[in-house]
């Protein structure tokens, strides 16, 4: 049913929720999973694949982490680096690579904090023709 998973992550306490959830989705219908980070910090958007921060650097050892993690529960997965803004790239990710569902971490901000502070997963879900997954961090 869901052949590639790509499970979006921002490198905060946030994640773990979809993390603990998609491991579990990935072993039960034997899922190839995709972990995907945007950097959009300064010297990422500004460099991209070139960018040179300790930013960066954290983000590339977190995603190695949880890479690993998938990896030991016995769960194909790769793990991609992406640089500019989230919803943009993960949008461009879907529609370059393809895959079968979506997974992200929402915080769950209601009507004012999303018009102020944007929604990426509003964006992702309106515009990508797969299923997205959202589940509500603790």
């Amino acid at each position: 049913m869901y052949k590639t998973i790509l499970v979006t992550l921002e490198a905060k306490a946030a994640d773990r929720a979809i993390i603990d959830h998609i491991k579990a989705l990935a072993k039960l219908l034997h899922s190839r999973v995709v972990l995907l980070h945007v950097a959009d910090g300064w010297a990422a958007r500004t460099h991209g694949p070139d960018a040179v921060s300790p930013e960066v650097d954290e983000d590339r050892a977190y995603l190695e982490k949880i890479r690993t993690e998938f990896e030991s529960a016995g769960i194909p997965v790769e793990a991609e680096l992406a640089f500019g803004e989230p919803a943009d790239e993960i949008i461009k990710w879907v529609e370059e690579k393809g895959c079968d569902i979506v997974a992200m971490s929402t915080h769950g901000h209601r009507f004012l904090a999303d018009l102020f502070l944007g929604s990426t997963s509003r964006e992702v879900r309106h515009t990508v023709d797969v299923p997205v997954l959202l589940l509500k961090a603790k």
